[in-house]
């Protein structure tokens, strides 16, 4: 007999898949369904999911629901972080902010703008680096549109000098960080170092909207 894995949002009963024979089996379509009505509950009423990103949003969902199956078939390895790219208003943010509701209990991480993380360093200095060398895991949004790090005429790399901590913690911890770029590989390799790069591969699943994505928020 089967059971079902449900999900409650606004009175109405999803269900995401079944289980059976001790494996769940997920409905891609009740995904989305779902995840649009909560993304209208928490952004705005005129929020959807596009036909044109299911692609993108099947990775997604094999990896938050952590579906090792699945996610072994298309070369996603669930241990992990996400390094998500794209254009600008294609949904990084938004869908980083959304997906986890899938499975809440499987994955949680703070989502914090990497502005705010360099205007605190210029306010109140290294100490905040120590911040992100904790056990927690993070998404860092946006990624690049960050200002120049500078405490008391010191300059810093600051997402710089705390990716590389964050990479120890992967390597030591399986502790994990996502992120959320404008930049492609190139240009987060002269704005963070090559040392950086070299770990992408590492720390993160790599994964892009197309290039000619359109932006969302128009």
């Amino acid at each position: 007999m089967k059971k079902s894995h449900r999900n409650i949002e606004r009175m109405s009963k999803f269900q995401l898949g079944a289980l059976d024979n001790n494996m769940l089996d997920y409905d891609f379509n009740k995904l989305k369904e779902f995840l649009n009505i909560k993304g209208r509950v928490i952004f705005d009423k005129n929020f959807r999911l596009h036909k044109e990103d299911n692609a993108l949003l099947f990775v997604l969902c094999c990896y938050f629901i952590q579906d090792q199956n699945s996610s072994a078939i298309i070369g996603l390895d669930i241990n992990k972080g996400l390094l998500i790219s794209g254009p600008v208003g294609c949904g990084k943010t938004s869908l980083m902010k959304l997906m986890p509701y899938l499975a809440s209990h499987k994955i949680k991480y703070e989502t914090i703008p990497t502005r705010n993380i360099v205007n605190n360093f210029n306010a109140a200095g290294f100490e905040v680096l120590k911040k992100y060398k904790d056990t927690k895991d993070y998404c860092f949004d946006d990624l690049g549109l960050e200002p120049t790090g500078c405490h008391n005429t010191r300059d810093c790399n600051v997402m710089g000098e705390i990716l590389l901590s964050r990479y120890d913690l992967f390597k030591a911890k399986k502790v994990k960080t996502h992120i959320t770029t404008n930049l492609n590989t190139e240009e987060l390799e002269a704005r963070y170092g090559s040392q950086f790069i070299s770990r992408l591969g590492e720390m993160f699943n790599l994964v892009s909207f197309k290039d000619d994505s359109v932006d969302k928020r128009k």
